[in-house]
């Protein structure tokens, strides 16, 4: 089977360095908040091209306490997608304040432009999540004119876009705060769950780590000792490899059945995820025809949360009837895509997609 993550050839991989820093932590002693924690997080801070990280528990985690940290409260409206992981609005639920949906344009990406045509009414909306979906890069150039514009609190949802860049700007670098994921299907992804909150502000990563330590969110030694010395340095290769997938599926896809999104022009993505649309009539039917062939493939995401029967229409509010991200949920299918796709799985993949007829 062509999996959507194949972690047994990660293992493989990695299990040599795993194994040795298993041994290192376990010996240490110390496994909460220490050396280790520290020297991933300068890592992960350098490697973002940002002052400050801030392990913590997940990436939920730290997308709330990115946004306590600003000042965020009950009953405050905060901008976000409809096409996300549940995460992403239950950070904002968590603290009592309430989701307000924009809807999203051709990628999934949430729309900024709809988002400035609605923020131009005066409603009085002070925060913004904005998510880099699929690995794709939001226009940065964009985004940091809205933050200007209309005095945008924001927490950049970086927990795909890891490595992802706007016209060579990394994601994470227009927001006060970005906060990210480790969970182990990530670009970057741990043994375990972990997150980390991102910024160039050095009040805030003080009340971040206040935050999480007192929040009970903290990330553990070894976590970050395995990120920190067995996946960060693979992950440029990682990325490289996930790219050359991407761009073959996006020279070799050719059925007019299946729409292959690719990527924003500007965003040089790291692909987390590599979407394509299809009439929802035939989802199911096409799935079925790729399982038949022994490829995996999945949904992201089945639903926009403005659908989810688990978000009553009084804990969210939306700008619009977020048409747009219904339709894309409704037609999305991902492909396989990560690193330890051969060449020849790339062409399984391919031919099963162009032989496919509905």
């Amino acid at each position: 089977m062509i999996l959507m993550n194949d972690f047994r050839r990660q293992w493989e991989d990695v299990r040599t360095d795993i194994l040795r820093i298993t041994e290192d932590v376990g010996s240490s002693g110390w496994y909460i908040l220490g050396e280790r924690v520290l020297n991933f997080e300068t890592s992960l801070a350098s490697y973002w091209s940002i002052a400050h990280a801030v392990g913590v528990a997940s990436g939920l985690d730290a997308i709330e306490i990115s946004l306590r940290v600003l000042g965020c409260k009950a009953g405050d409206r905060v901008l976000t997608s409809p096409i996300s992981a549940l995460g992403t609005v239950m950070a904002i639920l968590r603290i009592g304040a309430i989701p307000l949906l924009v809807d999203c344009d051709s990628f999934g990406l949430i729309d900024l432009e709809e988002c400035r045509a609605f923020l131009k009414h005066g409603t009085g909306v002070r925060f913004f999540v904005p998510v880099h979906l699929y690995g794709h890069a939001l226009d940065s150039t964009a985004l940091r004119n809205l933050r200007d514009e209309f005095q945008l609190l924001i927490v950049e949802d970086c927990a795909q876009s890891v490595g992802a860049a706007f016209r060579g700007e990394k994601t994470g670098k227009v927001g006060q705060l970005s906060a990210t994921s480790f969970y182990p299907t990530k670009n970057l992804g741990a043994l375990g769950d972990g997150g980390a909150v991102l910024t160039d502000l050095r009040d805030a990563a003080d009340q971040g780590r206040i935050l999480r330590g007192y929040g009970d969110s903290r990330l553990d030694e070894l976590q970050a000792a395995y990120l920190d010395s067995a996946f960060l340095p693979r992950l440029d290769a990682w990325t490289q490899r996930r790219r050359h997938v991407a761009r073959r599926y996006c020279d070799e896809l050719d059925n007019p059945q299946i729409h292959c999104c690719g990527s924003p022009v500007g965003s040089n993505s790291c692909w987390h995820l590599f979407p394509v649309i299809l009439d929802p009539a035939h989802k199911t039917a096409f799935v079925h025809h790729l399982c038949q062939r022994g490829i995996q493939s999945a949904e992201h995401f089945p639903l926009a949360l403005v659908e989810q029967e688990a978000l009553r229409p009084s804990m969210i509010e939306t700008a619009s009837d977020c048409a747009n991200a219904i339709r894309f949920c409704h037609s999305e299918v991902s492909l396989p895509i990560h690193p330890f796709l051969t060449d020849d799985e790339i062409t399984t993949v391919v031919h099963a997609c162009n032989s496919w007829r509905p």
